[in-house]
């Protein structure tokens, strides 16, 4: 089999090119993707060349771990999933190049436990459940401590706000120093970090990416109060001592979901108590890959971009 696949081929060279797929094992799937959403965060760096060592990286990679798509055949362990509509977070089927994360491609070979059935219905909206899940593992692996400030208001930091609120917890507020980006609340305040004078905030979940932040963060926090590292940095983290000493800082990494996050997850979009409504702001034809990388980085109008792939060969 082949499979039409965005293939970063080194730093900022991006193309579209036909790659050989392995063949299926007897519990792979074959799935035709429909839409793959692009992510502002890891395929940055990947795209720019600036992700930190990590297991796998290489070039020439077929990044994305946003894809939706139909389960069109199958080995014989997974034939019963024949005709479902399915997330897959990605995919290293590829013969010809990495799949890191590997699901920005028109057709893709993953292990059926992988791969996660949704609703129909959910189109477009369905490769935002691994950025929902992220912020739900984020949230979930915490003390219970209500997130009261989140620091940046991108995807994940207005999912991170309604699943706040879903939750049962109070509104938390929310930072954005791009006044372009400050639109778009539901249910809870953006503001300028400039404006915000407290400084006994007891859980501050930071998912700007700002590696420059974390000193500042802690110094609004209250004694015993948390930061939740919960974007992606290319640069190290430092702080001084003496503001953390003083405040008993606590400070915690929230990697990315698990697979009862992304069940847990799925749970409340269908039940309607988390609304993905929003947040997709560009689609592009897969054909249009290059270009529509470079808005997805560059736009900052631009929250979420979905590839279309249903009319790619």
């Amino acid at each position: 089999m082949e499979t039409l696949a965005v293939v970063i081929e080194e730093p900022e060279r991006l193309s579209l090119r036909t790659l050989a797929l392995k063949d299926p094992a007897d519990d792979d799937v074959v799935v035709e993707v429909q839409w793959s959403g692009i992510s502002t965060g890891t395929e940055r760096l990947l795209w720019s060349g600036r992700m930190p060592p990590f297991p796998g990286l290489g070039y020439p990679l077929v990044p994305g771990y946003e894809s939706v798509g139909r389960v069109v055949d199958a080995g014989g362990a997974a034939r019963g999933r024949i005709g479902e509509t399915v997330f897959v977070p990605g995919s290293s089927g590829f013969k010809d190049a990495r799949g890191l994360f590997g699901g920005a491609a028109r057709r893709l070979v993953a292990a059926s436990a992988r791969v996660v059935t949704i609703a129909e219905s959910l189109g477009e909206q369905g490769v935002l459940i691994a950025l929902a899940a992220t912020a739900r593992h984020a949230l979930a692996s915490g003390d219970g401590s209500p997130a009261d400030l989140i620091v940046g208001h991108g995807v994940l930091g207005r999912l991170l706000a309604r699943l706040a609120i879903a939750a049962g917890g109070p509104p938390p507020r929310v930072w954005e120093t791009n006044p372009l980006r400050r639109e778009g609340a539901t249910g809870y305040v953006v503001i300028d970090p400039e404006q915000d004078e407290r400084r006994d905030y007891r859980a501050i979940y930071d998912v700007s990416g700002d590696s420059r932040l974390l000193g500042a963060l802690i110094s609004r926090l209250a004694r015993g109060g948390e930061v939740v590292l919960a974007g992606f940095y290319d640069q190290p983290l430092t702080f001084d001592f003496p503001p953390a000493f003083m405040r008993e800082a606590r400070l915690r990494v929230a990697a990315e979901w698990a697979p009862a996050d992304l069940a847990a997850t799925t749970g409340l979009i269908e039940s309607g108590a988390l609304s993905l409504d929003g947040l997709i702001t560009n689609r592009v034809p897969a054909a249009s890959a290059d270009a529509a990388y470079r808005t997805a980085f560059g736009d900052p109008l631009c929250l979420k971009l979905v590839l279309d792939w249903r009319e790619a060969a």
